[in-house]
């Protein structure tokens, strides 16, 4: 007999345990509904007022350009505000990768921005725009101060594949560093076959394919032009296993 009640009597604190379990639930959902429906039929009382804007992780773009991107206005109840909706109007930058909304009551809006970085720089139609990886138009550069970055010169919009081949030597480019030791590289984006770079004034002919190799190659022959004191009007790498070099002519010096 005593088993048989304390067995019932376990059983009847489990019962017990999930009754007050769902009553706390059905507390919350009826508060959070009550307040919802409250919010929106007294537009004029604000509940939970926004009172900062936090962003973090920005570098290129100011707090300022992001408040605008958001949308969001101070004093705005945070109940009121999409996490999902301020997501979308800030992915509209094409500074802004990736986006993280959070709200911190009892008066925060807290984004935390993943941006962009700047790959290279586009020259096109004597308009000069910082570009992203992928070839995104970024922003255009106005005023003297240029970052060095590679420049693709050429219109990606009636060079697509020439415009796509510089990006993919760029990339190659970049992990081997070749770019870091340079003053200035520029890639002329035509036609993929016929695609080029300047490097430091000496044009080099570059075809499609094969970058890696064709980096090296150069590196080695540069390296034998300089100590052979060659003034060097172009390079040809085209061919596989042979280079080209033109020197400059005492006609072309003068």
């Amino acid at each position: 007999m005593k088993a048989n009640k304390f067995k019932g009597t376990g059983r009847g604190l489990r019962i017990f345990s999930i009754v007050r379990k769902i009553a706390v639930l059905m507390s919350i959902f009826i508060t959070a509904t009550g307040v919802y429906f409250y919010v929106h039929t007294h537009p004029a009382i604000s509940v939970f007022p926004v009172k900062h804007l936090a962003f973090i992780g920005n570098r290129h773009l100011t707090d300022d350009e992001l408040k605008a991107f958001a949308g969001v206005h101070l004093n705005e109840s945070l109940f009121m505000v999409s996490n999902k909706e301020v997501s979308q109007r800030l992915l509209k930058s094409p500074w802004i990768k990736s986006v993280s909304v959070r709200k911190e009551f009892p008066d925060t809006l807290s984004m935390t921005i993943k941006e962009t970085e700047p790959f290279a720089l586009l020259n096109m139609n004597e308009h000069l725009f910082l570009i992203d990886e992928n070839g995104k138009l970024l922003e255009e550069l106005k005023g003297d101060s240029v970052p060095f970055l590679p420049v693709i010169a050429g219109d990606p919009f009636k060079e697509k594949k020439g415009f796509s081949e510089a990006l993919n030597f760029i990339k190659v480019m970049n992990a081997k560093r070749f770019s870091s030791e340079r003053d200035h590289i520029e890639i002329i984006a035509n036609k993929p076959h016929e695609l080029s770079i300047t490097v430091d004034g000496i044009t080099v002919k570059i075809g499609t394919g094969g970058y890696e190799e064709k980096i090296d190659r150069f590196i080695r022959l540069e390296e034998d032009i300089k100590n052979m004191e060659i003034p060097v009007d172009s390079i040809d790498l085209r061919f596989e296993n042979r280079a080209i070099v033109k020197p400059v002519t005492d006609k072309a010096a003068r």
